[in-house]
């Protein structure tokens, strides 16, 4: 049997044979390299896990080339330090493998997302959880183990995100998979403890303007399905975009013009009986390809199974084709910078000019009028507005369809009476 220094010279120079050929280091006992009969060479640790009647083991430390020969025999008196203290290099290298796949990031957190998130967190936060992970942390982490994140990992992630609410919501998701980890054991600490959450959103208040909606109104018809009916049933509803992506045929019903937005998918836990307008009737009315609505499944979805997502991505498309509608007619027109859930504040203040109070409004967004109320009120005040909220869905309905027909045909619409 070959001994030798083990040096890059002796490596290189090793011959392949009709079986493996060793060279075992004069200097690190069971310490070797073996050069195969295809001329691969390979360091190998060799030893045994008890006194000299236990078994020969051998251990491979890894390919030369990826190894060096010093950076190899330093692993090999690691792993000879781990046999004097009776624990196997293989088993723990097997149980390192298997960590590797378990603690990979993408992995961990559909477990994050099964184990706790399914169990503990109320349905609709679910869908919240699992789209911030899947768009803003797995493209970034992957497969990275979940044990290797730092602070400095997070910082980056979070910079490369949007200010506001999309870097606040996934510093918290983020955070509470790592607490989550930590309690298990399965990271040695939340590398997020010591970190400050992101600020909250600064307040907005832009309002599209009537001929801003009618832009937007015309652009939407330009931008690929679902999301043009989309984003038309945002405005004409005034509901949460959430809300509006999960619709379901169920929750419809043509003959009472009514759509029952349950409680599971709203924000505040508490369902919304929404009247329906004439116009929303007529954009349910094209999406069903008639005047039979299905009984069931997902009016805005690309694969039948889940509702649609990547609202960024339609945003800018309709960003793009409002700036083109309004540089028809002024080349040098501009669009003022606005988001989705504008649209909702949009229903809210043009309702506010055409008369309709504002106990009425919040009632058809499903926004908590108590908010405004204190004492009794709260437990007293259970009227739900729902005639009042026909009324109002409808007469916004009206107004928007005032604002989209020719001119000439325009009728003017009066405030609503006390």
């Amino acid at each position: 049997m070959a001994t030798g220094k083990i040096t890059k010279r002796a490596v290189d120079a090793m011959k392949p044979g009709m079986g493996d050929v060793f060279l075992w280091d004069s200097d690190r006992r069971g310490f070797g390299v073996k050069c195969t009969p295809a001329g691969k060479l390979v360091y190998v640790l060799q030893y045994r896990m008890g006194g000299r009647g236990s078994p020969v083991r051998r251990y491979t430390i890894g390919a030369h080339g990826t190894w060096t020969p010093d950076s190899a025999g330093k692993e090999a008196e690691r792993l000879l330090i781990l046999v004097a203290q009776g624990v196997d290099p293989a088993t723990e290298k097997k149980r390192g493998q298997r960590e590797a796949v378990e603690l990979a990031f993408d992995v961990y957190a559909d477990r994050f997302l099964k184990e706790y998130v399914k169990r503990e967190w109320k349905p609709r936060s679910y869908g919240f959880a699992e789209s911030i992970l899947r768009l803003h942390v797995k493209p970034a982490l992957g497969r990275n183990p979940l044990p290797s994140l730092n602070k400095k990992d997070v910082i980056r992630l979070l910079d490369g995100l949007p200010a506001g609410a999309v870097r606040r919501n996934t510093f918290a998701v983020l955070h509470k998979l790592c607490a989550w980890a930590a309690e298990r054991d399965d990271i040695p600490h939340n590398p997020l403890a010591d970190m400050k959450a992101p600020p909250s959103v600064d307040s907005r208040d832009r309002v599209l303007n009537e001929s801003e909606m009618v832009t937007f109104y015309n652009a939407s018809q330009s931008i690929s399905a679902p999301f043009g009916a989309f984003v038309r049933l945002l405005l004409i509803t005034g509901q949460r975009r959430n809300e509006v992506a999960g619709l379901d045929w169920r929750e419809l019903d043509r003959g009472k013009a009514q759509w029952l937005v349950p409680s599971a998918r709203t924000k505040n836990g508490t369902e919304n009986l929404l009247p329906l307008s004439a116009l929303a009737l007529a954009e349910l009315d094209n999406l069903a390809n008639g005047v039979v609505w299905p009984r069931r499944g997902l009016l805005f979805t690309t694969n039948g199974k889940t509702p649609i997502s990547g609202f960024s991505k339609a945003k800018r498309a309709l960003d793009e084709a409002m700036l083109t509608t309004e540089q028809l007619d002024d080349p040098d027109a501009v669009i003022d910078a606005w988001r989705l859930h504008d649209l909702r504040r949009s229903m809210a203040t043009h309702m506010q000019a055409l008369g309709v109070p504002g106990e009425v409004i919040e009632a058809c967004e499903n926004r908590l009028a108590g908010r405004s109320r204190n004492g009794s009120a709260k437990n007293y005040q259970r009227h739900d507005y729902g005639p009042e909220k026909v009324v109002a869905m409808s007469q916004w309905g009206a107004f928007l369809s005032g604002l989209l027909a020719p001119k000439d045909n325009v009728i003017p619409l009066t405030k609503a009476q006390a």
